[in-house]
């Protein structure tokens, strides 16, 4: 090997890089143990406690130096650790959907044109089918509807005032689409752009935050994250900030009362007498809210008859008007808002209040559940006097006395003169700040304000006025973004991911070490000094570069140990074979590392693997991804250590002309001399293969697939039980909470269920994924351990012992993008595993062979989830996980074959009077020894997974272990007799 001196010293400075960038993992898990050990001293089992104090701890020490050597702080070798992802450390990943539905009412000035509208309505309806672009069907739809009578350009609909600069009612409607189409993207960067500013202000180390292509979708990953709702919350939030005058209870209590009998009549209309029940205890309810508002009595109700004063507290205290009109129980708004937006009770408003608009405060008086209700001085158009977009910059502060948390904004120089023109018109009455329809505050303007400085303040405490604060100095987001698919997972199952994740690890490398030592003695320790650098190497390009490490991603390290031994094997073998002919240590060595010897077939085979972790890494999306990246990064290094730093190894033992002979007394005369007339057994093997795949599509029509969340669409749920759990009976139980029977599964030990329900999946909104939470925690009550708060059902904290350990939600419209995504990727990776075969072999004979063995694989495995996923007792659905591993097995099934049609090849030069036969024959015969042994120790490190590496990767794990068994029979039994018949049918028909 030439250049030995360079190489080593680039090897040794890789090395040192890589050991620099992993220490700082090192005294971060340092500093965070410490921390952990802190807070549980003082909390003990208190998991929220623990997590706050966890957190003061850490920020105490966030700026001290004497953490690393005395030159960077905490904060500072955090960010340079390695990331971990969610399933490892906890917190949420989200793809959010753009509405592009909103942002064109937007640019429509919210335009009333029935045809506009009626094309909005079908598209919106269609695109749970279609998965084109949403502007696409709208402009579809639009077309088919107006028929030419009506132009995009109109000014009733785009030609309006707001985009007359870029569009006129001359323009066609393909020229407006093409505008509307730069202002849609233009409108998703904003939100962006907003939501980075908005995440990077949470608080949270190492976000992650990105774009997918141009769907208006933006992926969003907070490893960490512990309150999750708060982090829903936020990224949804789109911080529609209004100003608006107030009406007094006085002036709007005559209509509340004439509000109250109508109702009082529309409910006794609607409710058959046999069903009026007495009001006593909504009457004593009443009278106690009523009692802590310190107000006057309200005028006596008939007991037996519903009203709205049922639900709703008028405030009648005339004598000192104000902006509050009335109050409800949080339970009650419902019916409040009901009855308020209900058609006959409308046609009772008066024309000086004509316009008014009833909101909620946004939170409930302070240790009650008592909201107050708001009337707004809104007009025809329903447009604030003052919105958000006016805001300069946004502050948590604290009120003068320094108790009470507040926002202070600060205005540009067109919301100061709105804002000073307000308030003064108003001085003696009252405004309210409005964020997203919910009141903040409504204070009694005592003077003009024409600073354009004001504050925000009322019922919140310090995270919400940091949150409410960050969202406005962001902005507001330009159209809803809803969640439409989210992974959650607590931390308390991330550590215990993270134990079993590194008894795994040991296991696996232990098995390996001890293997390669027993068969190849000497040289097979220096395959395990070799494993030990890729691992340094695979850890620090990690760390270095900023990648995210998840549970897949160590099993795609541990499956490289496979990889890795197998470029060992492939050059032992090779040596082996060359000093079985008599040449000596030296020669043999240069052979084995030749491109002629094993490099070419070593290149060959880690290419295609590489082209399937390519593909995979694109058409996958969070763990699936770092699978994908660890399998890149692993075949990178692997290429490097087993050229490289095996050979330097062995260098040395040759140039010290020192004993070397890659066997030892166990493993002396195995695989010696075999001569197997493989072709003469191929069509018991074809009999054998169709009859698997047969059987396998059969049960794929009668017993189908346990499609998984990501491919069906749906909500799963993991939770923890104190006891033993029937799964049949809890599924029977959980069929009244939520309309239909759940999927209900054991999974793991028998105290933990996974439930997948449909439930209100194809509606949108924070508050559906609230109330499916909920409808779950009142479903299984009499399961849960006694005194188990919804809160702490919820989960996300440290120490969490019962309740939802992680969830993950996929609606509709995504599921079937994942589903093309996977049929995309495997057909892909069958495309270009093909044209590489084409290209290095120069025979289509052998693309044919290799890609009809790689179907016969993915029939198999398919083949055997389908009929095992009701037998075996661990989770074998259908999902992204899934489709790794087939992508997985198909690059490990292709380095089988394309080492044997290597063989094959080199033959064809060397030996010219061997036939066909023959040549396949010894090809198949010559590499036996490659192929179980690199099968063996890929199945030793995947059993290791399977055995030690958690519940959650079972399946994919088992996938594994299906397809390296399936990957070998067909690189021995399918491939190569497939090129074989189809070479010699060519013959024959040429000689015809």
């Amino acid at each position: 090997m030439q250049n030995k001196g360079l190489i080593t010293t680039f090897a040794i400075l890789f090395g040192l890089v890589s050991l620099y960038s992993i220490s700082f993992s090192f005294f971060t898990n340092r500093v965070e143990n410490k921390a952990f050990k802190y807070a549980e001293n003082i909390a003990g089992n208190d998991g929220k406690l623990l997590a706050k104090l966890e957190r003061n701890y850490l920020d105490s020490v966030a700026n001290d130096t004497t953490l690393y050597f005395n030159t960077l702080t905490y904060n500072d070798i955090k960010k340079k650790s390695i990331n971990l992802g969610l399933d490892l450390k906890g917190g949420i990943n989200a793809i959010l959907q753009v509405s592009v539905r909103d942002i064109l009412i937007g640019l429509s000035n919210e335009s009333k044109n029935p045809i506009f509208n009626q094309a909005l309505d079908q598209a919106t309806e269609a695109q749970t089918s279609d998965n084109r672009p949403y502007v696409d069907i709208f402009y579809d739809k639009f077309t088919k509807l107006s028929d030419g009578n009506i132009k995009l350009g109109e000014p009733e609909i785009f030609g309006n005032l707001t985009m007359r600069e870029k569009i006129n009612s001359t323009m066609g409607d393909d020229e407006v689409i093409a505008v509307i189409k730069e202002e849609i993207d233009a409108s998703i960067a904003t939100a962006f752009r907003v939501l980075r500013t908005r995440i990077d202000k949470f608080g949270v180390t190492q976000p992650q935050i990105q774009r997918i292509g141009q769907s208006g979708r933006i992926l969003i990953e907070l490893p960490g994250a512990k309150d999750i709702n708060r982090v829903k919350k936020l990224i949804q939030s789109t911080a529609e900030l209004q100003f608006w005058e107030v009406f007094t209870n006085t002036e709007v209590l005559n209509y509340l009362v004439q509000a109250d009998a109508k109702v009082a009549e529309l409910i006794k209309a609607e409710t058959p007498e046999a069903e009026v029940e007495t009001t006593d205890d909504a009457t004593d309810d009443a009278q106690s809210i009523d009692e802590l508002i310190n107000g006057e009595e309200v005028e006596a109700m008939d007991p037996d008859t519903k009203r709205l004063f049922t639900y709703l507290i008028p405030n009648n205290n005339t004598q000192y008007p104000g902006p509050a009109i009335g109050y409800a129980s949080t339970k009650d708004t419902a019916n409040v808002n009901k009855y308020l937006h209900h058609k006959e009770v409308k046609q009772l408003l008066p024309d000086n209040i004509k316009y008014v608009k009833f909101l909620w405060d946004a939170k409930p008086q302070e240790n009650t559940d008592i909201l107050t209700l708001y009337a707004i001085k809104s007009n025809r158009e329903d447009q604030a006097p003052i919105s958000g977009d006016v805001i300069d910059d946004a502050i948590q502060t604290y009120n003068q006395l320094g108790t009470e948390p507040e926002v202070s904004m600060t205005m540009n120089s067109h919301g100061s003169k709105l804002w000073s023109k307000m308030t003064t018109e108003n001085v003696g009455k009252f405004v309210a700040i409005v964020l997203d329809d919910y009141v903040y505050m409504a204070p009694r303007v005592n003077d003009a304000i024409t600073t354009g400085r004001t504050s925000i303040s009322g019922n919140m405490d310090v995270s919400e006025a940091q949150d409410l604060a960050n969202v406005l100095k962001a902005g507001k987001l330009p159209a809803k973004a809803h969640i439409i698919q989210s992974e959650v997972v607590g931390p308390s199952l991330g550590k215990t991911t993270i134990q079993k994740s590194i008894i795994s690890f040991i296991v696996a490398l232990l098995l390996v070490f001890i293997y390669m030592i027993i068969y190849y003695g000497k040289a097979g320790i220096f395959s395990v000094l070799a494993l030990v650098v890729n691992l340094l190497f695979i850890f620090g390009i990690l760390t270095a570069f900023g990648f995210v490490l998840t549970l897949p991603g160590i099993a795609g390290i541990i499956l490289t140990l496979g990889i890795a031994v197998d470029a060992n094997v492939i050059i032992y073998e090779r040596i082996k074979e060359e000093l079985d002919k008599g040449k000596s240590l030296g020669e043999a060595v240069r052979f084995g590392f030749s491109w002629d010897g094993a490099l070419s077939a070593i290149i060959d085979g880690n290419v295609t693997t590489m082209l399937t972790g390519i593909i995979l890494y694109m058409f996958g999306t969070g763990p699936v991804q770092g699978f994908a990246l660890t399998l890149i990064i692993g075949i990178l290094t692997t290429l490097f250590t087993a050229i490289v730093i095996s050979r330097l190894l062995i260098d040395r033992v040759v140039k010290n002309k020192g004993k070397l002979t890659f066997n030892t007394p166990i493993s002396k005369n195995w695989f010696k001399n075999i001569d197997i007339n493989f072709l003469k057994k191929r069509k018991i093997a074809y009999i054998i293969s169709s009859i698997a795949i047969i059987i396998g599509l059969i049960s794929l029509f009668t017993n189908k697939l346990n499609l998984g969340v990501d491919f069906k669409g749906g909500r799963t749920y993991l939770v923890k039980f104190d006891q033993t759990m029937q799964a049949n009976e809890v599924a029977s139980t959980l069929t009244d909470a939520f309309g239909s029977t759940p999927e209900v599964k054991t999974f793991g030990d028998d105290t933990q269920l996974k439930i997948t329900t449909k439930y209100r999946i194809d509606e949108t909104g924070q508050d559906v994924d609230e109330d499916v939470q909920s409808q779950l925690f009142k479903g299984l009550q009499s399961y849960l351990p006694e005194g188990l708060s919804y809160d702490d059902f919820k989960g996300g904290f440290d120490n969490q012992e019962y309740g939802i350990m992680s969830s993950l939600k996929v609606e509709p419209t995504i599921a079937d993008d994942i589903k093309v995504n996977a049929f995309w990727a495997i057909l892909a990776s069958l495309v270009v595993i093909f044209l590489y075969i084409l290209f290095r072999f120069k025979k289509w004979q052998y693309s044919l062979g290799a890609t009809v063995a790689l179907f016969h694989d993915i029939l198999i495995v398919i083949g055997v989830f389908s009929l095992f996923y009701k037998i075996l007792p661990f989770n074998m659905e259908i999902d992204q996980a899934f489709i790794a591993a087939i992508l997985t097995v198909l690059g490990y099934s292709i380095n089988d074959t394309v080492i044997i049609f290597d063989r094959i090849r080199e033959y064809l030069g060397i030996h010219t009077s061997w036939s066909l036969a023959e040549n396949v024959n010894k090809s198949l015969s010559s590499t036996l020894g490659r192929t179980i042994n690199t099968a063996t120790t890929t199945l030793v490190v995947l059993l290791a997974i399977f055995l030690f590496g958690g519940d959650s990767i079972k399946g994919f794990t088992f996938a594994l272990i299906i397809g390296v068994i399936v990957g070998t029979y067909s690189s021995l039994f399918v491939a190569s007799p497939i090129m074989y018949d189809t070479v010699k049918y060519l013959e024959k028909r040429k000689t015809k």
